[in-house]
């Protein structure tokens, strides 16, 4: 089979390709397929490249989704399997309305138009977010919970979940549109992402750098490892469609903490001394976004379907201490 992944320069995006690249099958709609070809799709050329250099079943497709060209290539390899991750971030999409809708919602309408000409219906692996719910007060809901946005990004998400399901019941494709929890720790730069807070406050002390807390100790967030957000997007690749009982949207668990617990949980692992490089700034447009997002879902569905969360914080905390000791 073929696989092709937009968003292939982003961090997870990579993550998928890497261990995509490493393995000779994977289980697809409930069958065990043979990987022939990955295409690593995004607008970022120089990542791409280097992905593809790394082995010989990747193959760069540099540019973006409102690119005719672009489509008409995707159009032609008819993919058996889209894990689409192209997005422009949260914070991002606040600041930029005309980026936002053009990456969030029309480059994922270009995608379905795409599948629709190809003829047979790909599996397509949609990466949405918790930030399509919204709360008075970072309260606790379920997974049946009626999305209500409170951002752009959250709105943009959730436009494209209704769309791939539609799609998926016309049978233009076969849709797994996935709420992944708040990911910590990314590693890198911080992004600006409305909850990049969340990994800067454990990343950057561990660096030995400063960090912002832009939030109150007592926010509660749905976080989920980068190594958890991994397994998950491989998992559902492997669902079969019937399943789902034409509900193509999974909201998916994440362990629940508070900022305070994770500073504490730092500084348990690490020290005090490195707890003491974050610093209490508020910052009432961040703080805005995420405190109307839960501090907790429970989600029973798609744990019966074979999705579990990390073991707690200091899992996610430890995971990013060893991808430092293995990087170093």
């Amino acid at each position: 089979m073929r696989v092709l992944i937009t968003g292939a320069a982003g961090f997870i995006g990579q993550m998928v390709v890497q261990a995509l690249a490493k393995r000779d099958t994977l289980r697809l709609d409930g069958a065990e397929r043979r990987i022939a070809a990955i295409i690593a799709a995004d607008i970022a050329e120089a990542p791409l490249a280097a992905l593809a250099a790394t082995h010989r079943r990747i193959h760069a497709l540099p540019g973006s989704l409102d690119d005719p060209a672009v489509l008409a290539r995707i159009t032609a390899d008819a993919p058996d399997l889209i894990i689409h991750m192209a997005a422009v971030v949260s914070g991002q999409a606040e600041a930029d309305w005309d980026l936002g809708m053009a990456v969030n919602l029309r480059g994922t309408l270009a995608l379905i138009e795409a599948c629709r000409r190809m003829g047979r219906a790909p599996v397509v692996v949609f990466a949405s977010s918790v930030a399509v719910f919204s709360c008075a007060d970072n309260d606790t809901i379920t997974e049946d919970t009626l999305p209500a946005p409170r951002s752009s990004y959250g709105t943009q998400k959730l436009m494209g979940e209704l769309a791939l399901r539609d799609a998926s019941r016309r049978g233009f494709l076969k849709a797994r549109a996935l709420r992944f929890p708040t990911i910590a720790v990314r590693p890198g730069a911080p992004n600006k992402a409305a909850s990049s807070f969340a990994s800067a406050i454990i990343r950057e002390p561990l660096a030995g750098k400063p960090a912002i807390l832009p939030v109150a100790r007592d926010l509660r967030l749905h976080l989920a490892s980068p190594s958890r957000a991994l397994d998950y997007t491989l998992h559902a690749c492997g669902l079969e469609q019937a399943a789902l009982q034409g509900e193509t949207t999974l909201t998916l668990p994440g362990i629940t903490t508070s900022v305070g617990a994770m500073i504490d949980t730092l500084a348990r692992l690490a020290g005090p001394g490195v707890a003491e490089h974050i610093a209490e700034q508020p910052d009432p447009a961040v703080a805005a976004i995420v405190t109307s997002w839960p501090g907790e879902i429970r989600c029973p569905r798609a744990r019966a379907l074979g999705f579990e969360p990390d073991d707690g914080i200091a899992a996610l905390i430890e995971e990013h201490q060893h991808r430092m000791t293995a990087a170093a």
